[in-house]
Parts: structure tokens; C-alpha cells; sequence
């Protein structure tokens, strides 16, 4: 549980720094999934554990892409921008084999009680932080349906700090939303 905790408090300050589009939310973006790997792997939820490593991955290349992306866009760092529809037809095809993939994984050789839910968090979490590391608006909606589902799932899981942590993190993306709207509005 106090390791849960950190992973609670390194979260918040992920999240605060995602809200303002810091960059620095990048270095709480290897921290906190440093943490959650042996939270998950405690619990049983392994596709959680699984996607923590790609989050640690994803760290370092959206810490790159937001340093260097905007490079061709003569700007210091990446701009907010809109998905493009042709990613977003990529980005839902990933996403349903993923889940699919990941799910059938758990189903057959895990003892997760949660294969789908587990498998769909996970799978919409690696489109949503691809779409984070390209600094594009609608990640939010990504993430508000992640954060909300995850509530349910990991209250259910008895990880009742995480649980109120993504809660937080469901009402907050909302505000990152409108937030990044007059970011991206006023670039």
C-alpha cells in the first residue's frame, strides 16, 4: 500500500504537469510507471503491468518528440495540434487488435480475473499515450474514458488510492482539454 501511495503522489504531479503541457511531465512519466509495474504485478491486473513498461518506453520518446518534434514547424517544441482523421483510423485499428491480442494473452495464460476490461485499458492506454507523445488535442477523450473505466476496475481490485487517483485524473482531463484548446488556439 505505500508504495501504491508514492505512485498516487508521483501521478498527481504527472497530471498537473500534462495539464499545463509541461514537458517535464516526462520525468514523472518514468518515475510513476517505474512504481505501478510492481503494483499491478501484485494485484494481478498484468496487463497493467505490461503496459507500464511501455510507458516507460513512451516516456522517453514523448519527452524527444516534444523537445524535438516542432523542429519542422520552426517552433522549440512540438506544438499542439488536432489528429489527423488518417491516424485516428490507425490509431482504432491498433486499438481493437491490441485489445484483442492482449485480452486472449490474459484469458489463456494469466489468472486475471479481468482479462477484457484489463486488456481494453491497456490497449486504449497505449493509443492514448502515442497520442500525448504527439501532443495531439484529443488525447484527452482518450484518457477520460481510461480514467473513468479504470476507476470501477481497480476499486474492484481493492487499489482504492488508484482508484481515486484516476477518478481525479477523469475530472482533470476534462480541464486539460480546455486547457490545451487555448494552448494550441493561442500558438
Amino acid at each position: 500500500m505505500a508504495l501504491e501511495i508514492v505512485g498516487t503522489i508521483v501521478g498527481l504531479m504527472y497530471l498537473w504537469l500534462e495539464y499545463r503541457a509541461s514537458i517535464y511531465l516526462w520525468i514523472a512519466g518514468i518515475i510513476m510507471p517505474a512504481i505501478y509495474i510492481f503494483v499491478y504485478y501484485g494485484t494481478g491486473l498484468y496487463a497493467d503491468m505490461g503496459i507500464n513498461i511501455y510507458y516507460l518506453i513512451a516516456a522517453i520518446y514523448g519527452w524527444v518528440m516534444w523537445r524535438y518534434g516542432g523542429k519542422s514547424t520552426n517552433q522549440a517544441e512540438l506544438p499542439v495540434t488536432h489528429m489527423p482523421l488518417r491516424n485516428a483510423m490507425k490509431a482504432l485499428a491498433i486499438f481493437l487488435v491490441s485489445m484483442t491480442i492482449i485480452a486472449w494473452i490474459l484469458i489463456h495464460y494469466t489468472d486475471s480475473t479481468v482479462p477484457w476490461c484489463d486488456s481494453f485499458t491497456t490497449a486504449l492506454s497505449i493509443i492514448g499515450m502515442w497520442m500525448l507523445a504527439r501532443k495531439y488535442l484529443e488525447q484527452w477523450w482518450v484518457w477520460m474514458v481510461v480514467d473513468v473505466v479504470c476507476v470501477g476496475l481497480y476499486f474492484y481490485k481493492e487499489l482504492y488510492f488508484t482508484s481515486a487517483l484516476y477518478a481525479l485524473y477523469a475530472i482533470i482531463a476534462v480541464f486539460g482539454w480546455v486547457n490545451w484548446k487555448k494552448i494550441m488556439q493561442q500558438q
